[in-house]
């Protein structure tokens, strides 16, 4: 139900190897972008109110804005559930992100339990929340828990990549990417680490916009 978990970069390794056995093309991006790297994060609460704090504001703003909301010690549920819409305006939070802030901390996510939950279940439970999208579950899902069997077809970078890997006429959409994505199971989130940095490495040279 659960499926792998990456835990080490030697878990990211296995899967890098695998994808390159499958196919040429991801063979030839790790050449060029040597090892992945895990991008293991903590799960939890704060993890989410952190992606909520993210959305549609540059790294830099919310950097500067989760600063604020830790020094106000606004991070975890029961301060933002008792947290007044002016205290956490203040911190620099939209009133539509107080009311997803508010919305996650009323959820009562039992974390632990999504620990041993099938990546759909997981997906649908974050979802539910409003300010959860199914990019931002996918993202936990991948980092937070580990999933080695989890894709973000939505991601704009990811969609690039695939069209400079792989050749294609125009960006797959999210659909598309999510077929094409099919074949790279069990590995899929290895699969986007891949992608991610193939990606970085094509702007790089390449000055994609």
């Amino acid at each position: 139900m659960v499926g792998r978990i990456i835990k080490t970069e030697a878990c990211v390794a296995e899967g890098a190897e695998w994808l390159a056995g499958q196919d040429e093309r991801f063979r030839l991006a790790l050449e060029v972008t040597g090892p992945l790297p895990t991008r293991l994060r903590k799960d939890g609460f704060d993890q989410l109110l952190s992606a909520i704090v993210s959305q549609q504001v540059s790294v830099a703003a919310a950097r500067a804005i989760w600063k604020r909301m830790r020094d106000a010690k606004l991070t975890g549920p029961r301060k933002v559930m008792w947290a007044t819409e002016e205290e956490l305006r203040a911190a620099g939070l939209s009133r539509q992100k107080v009311r997803y802030a508010k919305a996650l901390a009323e959820a009562r996510i039992n974390y632990k339990d999504l620990r041993d939950t099938s990546n759909e279940d997981i997906i649908k439970t974050l979802t539910e929340v409003s300010g959860i999208g199914v990019w931002t579950a996918e993202i936990y899902a991948m980092f937070s828990l580990g999933r080695a069997d989890v894709f973000a077809p939505g991601d704009l970078a990811l969609q690039e990549s695939a069209r400079l890997l792989f050749d294609l006429p125009k960006r797959p959409t999210e659909k598309q990417l999510r077929v094409m994505a099919e074949a790279w199971s069990p590995w899929r989130s290895v699969a986007a680490r891949l992608l991610w940095a193939y990606y970085h490495v094509a702007k790089d040279r390449e000055g994609i916009a």
